[in-house]
């Protein structure tokens, strides 16, 4: 596969997907700052039980 059918294959799938796609009540600042806390509270209970250094 070259190149540019790579880069045309990609552009089309794009386009294909422009219509919408996302939830109307899903906000992305509610997902990525619930994505957050949970990867934080998993670093605070990891660095909790990793008390042998």
């Amino acid at each position: 596969m070259s190149l540019n059918s790579a880069a045309q294959s990609l552009v089309s799938l794009a386009e294909a997907g422009h219509e919408g796609g996302q939830h109307a009540s899903l906000s992305p600042y509610l997902t990525g700052g619930s994505a957050l806390f949970i990867l934080l509270l998993l670093l605070w209970i990891t660095t909790r039980f990793n008390r042998d250094r």
